[in-house]
């Protein structure tokens, strides 16, 4: 898989505040310089409960992205089927016998520091659901997109039932922007390449 799409060096992770005007041209750019030109299929692995407020960011982004039309990814985790840690490894071999040569973008909330609360970090490589929990899950992705929800703390799950919906939502729904807007970037290369 060619992953480099331009010849420049590329940063491989990004952290950006919710509230940045520009957070999600930011994300979007990132994940659209990662987008393999090779690969003719691309999956989003939402992972998460809907059982949990502060772990529904997956399974909303997931919902958000199924309600637009999307000719390039291939949407798993939603609010009605999540991806969570009881179905992660039945899932996802599901998604490898299907999607054999997909790059695979994992979406996930985590937990972090006070300050880092509201950022959404995108980096290259895979996601490793559960580790808040202390859960030994299998790794997804090539490349993961993280909301921090919540400070982190001895009691993470105790935590996440208690984050709030309205932070968990507006980073869902800033997530699927630029998720979109890497789309619209990916097919439109070659006019904004001429255009500069």
């Amino acid at each position: 898989m060619k992953l480099s799409r331009h010849s420049h060096k590329q940063s491989t992770k990004v952290s950006v505040s919710y509230k940045d005007s520009f957070v999600e041209q930011y994300i979007g750019q990132f994940i659209y310089q990662w987008l393999p030109i090779d690969s003719s299929e691309f999956v989003i692995a939402c992972i998460g409960s809907d059982r949990s407020t502060g772990d529904a960011l997956g399974p909303l982004v997931g919902s958000l992205l199924n309600k637009r039309k999307h000719s390039v990814y291939h949407v798993y985790g939603t609010l009605e089927k999540p991806i969570h840690a009881l179905n992660i490894k039945e899932r996802l071999d599901y998604i490898k016998q299907k999607h054999q040569n997909a790059f695979i973008v994992a979406v996930d909330a985590c937990l972090g520091r006070s300050q880092s609360v509201g950022n959404i970090n995108a980096s290259i490589g895979p996601l490793r659901p559960g580790l808040a929990l202390k859960k030994d899950l299998p790794e997804v992705g090539h490349l993961n997109i993280t909301g921090i929800v919540n400070i982190s703390s001895p009691i993470d799950f105790i935590t996440l039932q208690n984050t709030r919906l309205n932070l968990v939502f507006k980073q869902a729904e800033i997530i699927s922007r630029a998720l979109s807007y890497a789309e619209y970037l990916f097919f439109n290369d070659d006019k904004i390449s001429n255009q500069s």
